[in-house]
């Protein structure tokens, strides 16, 4: 489970979460508020959502959330089946935990590394751009 998750608060509009989903790996947006989750918004369920309107009313706990103590195959199977790549992590009393990410391969889940290693490689892939310099192989 991810402990890295963007969390957003309660009041988070249309346009704000809109603009979340801009960066491609981001799927759902969890809202939250002094640590409980709230609604969790897929990307595609704004749709012509006016841009000032709470994004929380677009969203659901409904099908995703798990609890800390699931059997993590059977989750990941549910996952599958359902077409979904992120479920968040809530204990008994609806407190956000973390997130499950579903990798592109299907074969496991992300890690707070995983998600770090890849911020890095965008920032040193950003840095390069800017500064015209070409990636030297292997670096």
């Amino acid at each position: 489970m991810l402990r890295c998750a963007k969390i957003h608060r309660q009041a988070a509009t249309v346009a704000e979460v809109r603009a979340l989903f801009t960066d491609d790996h981001v799927h759902c947006a969890l809202l939250a508020e002094a640590g409980r989750l709230l609604a969790v918004v897929d990307r595609d369920e704004l749709g012509s959502g006016p841009a000032g309107a709470l994004a929380a009313r677009y969203g659901t706990l409904d099908g995703r959330v798990v609890h800390p103590g699931a059997d993590l195959e059977a989750t990941r199977l549910s996952m599958l089946s359902q077409g979904r790549r992120r479920l968040a992590v809530i204990d008994e009393n609806g407190m956000l935990l973390g997130l499950l990410c579903l990798k592109r391969s299907s074969l496991g889940f992300c890690t707070d590394s995983d998600v770090q290693a890849r911020a890095r490689n965008n920032d040193r892939q950003a840095s390069r751009a800017k500064s015209h310099t070409p990636a030297l192989p292997g670096s």
